[in-house]
């Protein structure tokens, strides 16, 4: 069985980051190690929330990792929260590479064209840097703008997409996936170019008339856990589509579903035997 590390924070109720991460991929077979940089008792699209860091416990997990000799098909990183993380996680890179240990990064810091609360300009650049170390990269629109110095966009030719995902591509990974495309009002999709072929690819489904907290972490777990059983890159992206729509809608249709998170769980059997 593949193990997988994933490195971001926990929120104890809200449905993101480690709470959805460590369910779906250990539901598409593949062994979940998670590495928690910060716990919240709740995520913070709530008023309030507690929040307990974790960075300096970080760099002693990484020495206790190594000296057992744990190994890692891959290491996906979303939500880090300061750029002492930022550099931890490099280390982790480093330390457990190997040819055949994928690293995923979802540079997970703004949306809608504005950084998240918290995030200066220095931190996208220094993500920037870290998604020079990936293998696959999977920012939105806004966050790729911010790393890229572009103007963000809020409509857009698919030139202008293959242009932001070449200059995504040319950053070191090999495969840069923007995601939340949409070139209609009733699509979106994900974009995706493949440095090393030079092939483009999008895949798109229905777009719902409504937001939930969390279906970015979601996106991101499917992916990987399809990546992991053995599906290419563009099909595990397209995979994500698919199931992230489906658990939108699996919400919409419960009466009594909760506004902080979408109905996840109850398409896991489903991406299991897809997978």
């Amino acid at each position: 069985m593949k193990r997988i590390l994933t490195i971001q924070d926990i929120s104890c109720v809200g449905k993101c980051s480690l709470t959805v991460a460590l369910p779906i991929i250990s539901a598409a077979g593949v062994e979940c190690a998670v590495l928690p940089t910060a716990v919240l008792s709740n995520h913070t699209a709530f008023p309030s929330f507690t929040f307990c860091d974790l960075t300096e416990e970080l760099p002693v997990i990484e020495q206790k990792f190594q000296e057992l000799g744990f190994d890692f098909s891959a290491i996906y990183t979303g939500y880090l929260g300061s750029l002492r993380q930022i550099d931890i996680v490099r280390s982790y890179f480093r330390t457990f590479s190997s040819p055949d240990c994928l690293k995923v990064i979802d540079p997970v810091m703004a949306d809608h064209g504005k950084l998240y609360y918290g995030f200066t300009e220095e931190f996208a650049d220094n993500m920037c840097d870290l998604c020079r170390e990936a293998d696959v990269i999977l920012p939105n629109l806004s966050e790729a703008s911010f790393m890229l110095h572009t103007p963000y966009l809020e409509t857009y030719t698919e030139e202008q997409i293959r242009e932001l995902l070449h200059a995504l591509s040319e950053l070191g990974p090999r495969y840069a996936a923007l995601t939340g495309i949409s070139f209609a009002p009733d699509e979106i999709g994900v974009y995706a170019y493949d440095r090393v072929t030079n092939e483009y690819h999008y895949y798109k489904n229905e777009k719902l008339p409504v937001a939930f907290h969390g279906t970015g972490d979601i996106y991101a777990s499917l992916f990987l856990g399809a990546l992991m059983r053995g599906h290419s890159v563009f099909e595990s992206l397209d995979i994500a589509v698919d199931f992230t729509l489906l658990s939108m809608k699996k919400t919409l249709a419960d009466p009594e579903y909760r506004t902080y998170g979408v109905n996840f769980e109850q398409i896991l059997g489903d991406y299991a035997k897809a997978l």
